[in-house]
């Protein structure tokens, strides 16, 4: 009976039930479509396997891994933590011999691989989407990469992939840490690694280019016939304490990991997407079938007085609601697929994930999607109906025009509860380390939780302050005034929605805004007594060679470079960067301990690492560099202009010697007059640009975060937009009344407008409150200043078009509502 209730009441109220099938299709297709997006960066394979023509490879550590016990009482718990390196330690030269002689083994091919930048005339030379990595040329055949056209490469010759473009015979510039070389062309080879375009050298001069002893690899092909087994184990024997022999899918981990596609940050990303546009669902949801429920009050009470039982309402409800989130189940999937295509190519363009990057279709999160909406729309529609089908059916009558008791005690334990778990956020989390945008999204969102368990205990004071000021505006602002006031409980659903797209989207946005112009300030500060600085990559002798200019009268190298710390057991990656310095001083790092006089064995830290790890001048903490080394240094200098630069700075020799690519990225120059046209005569391809540029990666996180935005900004829009369409349309039965009594449509339109303008002042003021405690607290922790924006106009900018969205989705259902065609008959007939 309840059943064909459901679908009768379903398919007869189509209008009513409409702003909840849009709501629950976009819920359903933004938590499909970021859910692939982590389910596909989750499962990404490390890409194509270069060693596939090799039965195992023995390569040395790829990853930094620490083991920690604790004692229980009973037993001893122990946790493994790793980290991937960006680099690869060489093994010894003579490895490769060794392993040969090993029984069972036919061959062992030594690779030797190092990245490498390509340029022709001064111009780079890059394949699409792919790292440049040189090889000597014997592990061609490894993959293999066979000869499309030319030859082998002897010394001073090379061989490139067909992706590079550059034809045989062309002579091209190898950038490596051990200078520039200048070599030719003598084949071109097919084969593809995604992520890598390969450049073969000779294999009697690979060492030379490359600066390794020993190469970074070791490739092995067993004998035909031979027991593999017997013969691996010989192998690890073999190399017991030295390297690991990898097998089977294993193989590619054994590649220079900087080659390799890297996920971690990417993971980050999309989980953030994942929570970010989970909660904006189920919070826009909830409110949205919560109101959509108590526009039914009516119908409720008449069913109660009819005889039906709250348990049948209940039954028919859930009914109801479950079949209108299927129905829309059904366009949602598809389009949340289409969504996270759309995301992972706009990422794929910023850099934010592997150009190889693809999304991976899996019906267990796309049901997932389905099974969180349809628990979502279920949970809040009994919690919604839960009185209304209790009471009294007089009751539930009498509060379909009077505000009905709201128990004050649950609502204010629960909003206590939530803006003390805000507060330790704010409080206890480093919010200027790598989580602090994360950690400002999850108290803006407890704010807002907080908010909406008061409900009309914190919208209702506002409302009335906002609403004695509209009612100056004449006896139609009173009315305005009073209806607000007097139903706290429709305002609180419609302005709800609004707040959270202001605060949520508002918090990012602010947030990213003032990172970028506290790292902009920090450049600008680190930068300032440079007066140019060389973008090109080059070698540290190039950069000496430089720095030795007449005009050049002070100088600082930079090698950007990546260094593993020991968190309490958990290995963690940090930017880093090598630095020499020469003359007068060229950068300024805001030295607060110490002094920055690097040499061997030392290393300055930044102070939220400094602080975090409790370390002081002196110290001799214990680092993994790029390769893998593990190395004690001690703290020379703690410095505070460590945006966009790194947390720690190590001397530059040690930098060139342990990363594979060893290579300056900045020099930044103090001279004469006459030091730029002197860089530019000597080293015409060399870029020389304004020392305060060089801000591109934080220019893509920001536009990662604003596309982030983007997508929370047009669903909470679209759900604003459907929220308000739900609750006038739901007032007809109340505008008819205002008709029949002798209200004009104009005079209705001018009361309904003031109203809005009401709940658009009241979720703006709310959304401003709570967004503006997060992003003050948020500024104090990056520079220790309060700022509630970074611009001026990016904040009046959302300000103006979050209230000017507001005030259109209040507005436009009104003049749609209030016609005579649309109200009951009684008033068309009134009007007549």
């Amino acid at each position: 009976m309840m059943r064909k209730l459901a679908a009768a009441g379903v398919r007869h109220r189509l209008g009513s039930f409409v702003g909840t099938f849009l709501t629950a299709f976009l819920a359903i297709a933004l938590i499909a479509g970021s859910g692939l997006l982590l389910w596909s960066v989750l499962t990404q394979g490390p890409g194509g396997n270069r060693f596939a023509a090799a039965d195992a490879v023995v390569a040395g550590d790829r990853s930094v891994v620490l083991t920690t016990a604790s004692d229980k009482g009973d037993k001893v718990k122990t946790k493994t933590k790793e980290e991937r390196l960006t680099g690869a330690e060489p093994l010894p030269a003579g490895l490769t011999g060794e392993l040969a002689a090993v029984p069972g083994v036919a061959a062992a091919v030594a690779d030797y691989a190092f990245p490498v930048a390509l340029d022709l005339g001064g111009e780079p030379v890059r394949a699409p989407d792919a790292a440049s990595v040189a090889h000597g040329w014997s592990s061609a055949a490894l993959t293999p990469y066979p000869l499309r056209e030319g030859a082998a490469p002897r010394p001073g010759e090379v061989v490139l992939q067909a992706a590079f473009g550059v034809p045989v015979g062309q002579s091209v510039r190898l950038t490596t840490r051990t200078g520039v070389h200048d070599l030719l062309v003598a084949g071109v080879v097919d084969g593809d690694v995604p992520g890598q375009a390969a450049v073969f050298a000779a294999d009697e001069q690979v060492a030379e280019l490359s600066g390794l002893p020993g190469p970074t690899a070791v490739a092995v092909r067993l004998e035909p016939g031979v027991d593999t087994g017997t013969a691996l184990a010989a192998l690890g024997e073999r190399v017991r304490g030295t390297a690991t022999v990898h097998t089977g899918a294993d193989r590619v981990t054994a590649d220079l990991p900087g080659a390799v596609p890297d996920y971690i940050g990417a993971i980050s990303i999309f989980g953030f997407v994942l929570g970010i546009t989970g909660f904006a669902a189920v919070f826009v949801l909830t409110g949205t079938v919560s109101l959509a429920v108590q526009q039914r009050l009516r119908e409720l009470a008449l069913l109660r007085a009819a005889g039906a039982t709250p348990r049948q309402l209940r039954r028919m409800l859930r009914l109801e609601i479950t079949l209108v989130t299927l129905a829309a189940a059904v366009p949602g999937l598809p389009c949340g697929i289409v969504v996270a295509e759309l995301v992972a190519a706009r990422f794929r363009d910023l850099g934010a994930v592997p150009p190889q990057f693809t999304v991976s279709l899996n019906a267990v999160v796309l049901i997932a999607a389905v099974v969180l909406g349809l628990a979502v729309t279920v949970l809040a529609t009994a919690i919604a109906a839960r009185r209304a089908v209790r009471i009294a059916p007089t009751q539930a009558l009498r509060e379909t025009v009077t505000a009905g008791r709201v128990g004050k005690a649950p609502r204010i334990v629960l909003a206590t509860v939530l803006t003390a778990g805000a507060v330790a956020v704010l409080s206890l989390v480093p919010l200027g380390g790598p989580f602090g945008m994360g950690m400002g999204f999850i108290s803006c969102s407890l704010l807002l939780c907080a908010a909406a368990a008061l409900g009309p205990l914190v919208v209702g004071p506002l409302t009335a302050v906002v609403a004695r000021v509209a009612g100056v505006a004449g006896a139609t602002g009173r009315l305005a005034s009073a209806m607000t006031r007097a139903d706290s409980r429709r305002v609180v659903g419609v302005a709800i929605p609004l707040t959270l797209m202001f605060a949520i989207n508002g918090t990012m946005l602010l947030n990213g805004d003032i990172l970028t112009e506290v790292t902009g300030d920090q450049q600008a500060a680190r930068t300032a007594t440079a007066t140019v600085r060389v973008a090109a990559a080059m070698p540290l002798g190039t950069a000496t060679e430089v720095t030795a200019l007449p005009e050049v009268t002070g100088s600082a190298a930079t090698m950007a470079t990546r260094v593993v710390v020991d968190q309490e057991g958990k290995p963690e990656d940090y930017a880093a960067q090598g630095l020499r310095t020469t003359g007068e001083p060229a950068v300024d790092l805001g030295v607060r301990q110490g002094e920055l006089a690097l040499r061997d064995g030392t290393v300055a830290v930044s102070e939220p690492l400094a602080e975090a790890r409790g370390w002081h001048v002196g110290d001799r903490p214990v680092f993994w560099l790029a390769d893998g080394t593990r190395t004690e240094l001690t703290v020379v200098a703690v410095y505070a202009n460590w945006r966009g630069f790194g947390d720690l700075v190590l001397p530059a020799d040690l930098v060139a010697a342990h990363d594979p690519r060893g290579l300056v990225t900045s020099l930044y120059l103090r001279g004469t007059p006459g030091l730029v046209a002197a860089v530019e005569h000597r080293w015409p391809a060399a870029p020389v640009t304004d020392p305060r540029a060089g801000a591109a990666d934080v220019q893509n996180q920001q536009a990662a975060w604003e596309l982030m935005v983007a997508i929370s900004l047009g669903f909470t829009a679209i759900a604003v937009v459907n929220t308000f369409a739900i609750a006038t349309g739901a007032r007809r039965r109340e505008f008819a009344d205002l008709r029949l009594a002798g209200a004009t449509p104009r005079q209705l339109h001018r009361m309904l407008d003031r109203e809005t303008l009401i709940t658009v002042v009241v979720a703006l003021v709310l959304g401003g409150v709570l967004s503006g405690a997060v992003v003050g607290t948020f500024s104090v922790a990056q520079d220790g200043q309060w700022r509630l924006f970074a611009e001026p106009l990016r904040y009046l900018a959302l300000l103006g078009g979050v209230g000017l969205l507001g005030a259109i989705a209040g507005i436009v259902p009104a003049r749609v509502v209030i016609r005579p065609r649309s109200l009951p008959s009684g008033a068309a007939r009134a009007d007549g």
